[in-house]
């Protein structure tokens, strides 16, 4: 019996182990894969990144969207026409320096509308720039490696008994459906950074059409306030995955695998925070809502 006993536990033990060394083994790779190509995503201009998506949004900027921007500026301009005749007693107190300065105030209103696609383009190539030089600076190892982590991971797992073997089973199964959530959680945050990047960018001309105005001139402020935060939030993205590459290459040789694990699973749900925060953060530095 006792022989027959310790078949069936060496039986379980191989199976725990191979199951264990599968989930773990790839137990990261989604996430190294996606967390290295944060760099490069955020990297990339809105044009370099989808050049198909890029030409369709300039192309309904220039043709839907500049036209009514051009009705909002007559509007606009006409409005604060009139704002200065009241305000200067019906004619009886202007001056001809008034309608000068109004005249030149339409014109550099005009020169910005029609010339919104290069402004707001400009803007995500001054961030761009900040990045690059950035990525250069901080650039970091970003991959996990348990086999590097805990060396000699099987040889300790054989040494276990059953029913932590069994625990840790549980938790790598657990860690490895936590980590895909995590992938696609990233996904999200690079992907979404861009298609609100091309939305904010297609309907550009109508806020800039209100910049010089005096009563409506915040909307087109607040919207170039928030170019910046977009362009600017990768800056921090690239921050927060310099921070997660220093964490994840000074986790602790430790002779408890199971907290490794956790260690590792914890930087991550950690990096998807900070990147999720990334977006606020950056419309709070630029005053931007």
């Amino acid at each position: 019996m006792d022989f027959l006993w310790t078949s069936i536990q060496e039986w379980l033990k191989e199976i725990l182990v191979s199951g264990i060394m599968s989930n773990l083994s790839g137990l990261f790779d989604s996430v190294n894969e996606k967390v290295a190509d944060i760099s490069g995503q955020v990297g990339t201009s809105p044009q370099a990144w989808n050049s198909g998506i890029f030409n369709m949004i300039e192309n309904l900027s220039e043709t839907v969207i500049l036209p009514i921007a051009g009705v909002i500026l007559a509007f606009v301009m006409t409005l604060e026409l009139v704002q200065i005749i009241m305000d200067k007693n019906n004619f009886n107190d202007i001056e001809t320096a008034v309608f000068f300065r109004w005249i030149f105030k339409t014109a550099c209103a005009i020169l910005i509308v029609t010339n919104t696609w290069n402004i707001v383009m400009g803007v995500f190539d001054v961030a761009q720039q900040v990045v690059g030089q950035e990525s250069g600076v901080i650039i970091g190892d970003t991959s996990i490696d348990l086999a590097s982590v805990l060396p000699d991971l099987e040889a300790r797992l054989t040494e276990m008994d059953i029913g932590p073997l069994f625990g840790l089973w549980f938790q790598s199964l657990f860690v490895g459906i936590t980590m895909w959530a995590l992938t696609i959680c990233i996904f999200l945050i690079c992907y979404g950074r861009m298609i609100e990047i091309y939305l904010v960018t297609s309907i550009a001309p109508i806020p800039m059409a209100t910049m010089l105005g005096k009563e409506w001139g915040g909307m087109g402020q607040n919207y170039l306030r928030s170019l910046f935060a977009l362009g600017f939030q990768a800056f921090l993205i690239i921050v927060c995955v310099a921070i997660y590459a220093v964490l994840v290459q000074n986790i602790a040789v430790d002779t408890d695998i199971s907290a490794a694990i956790w260690t590792c699973m914890g930087y991550t749900v950690l990096l998807c925070f900070t990147l999720f925060k990334t977006g606020s953060l950056a419309k709070s530095l630029f005053a931007a809502h």
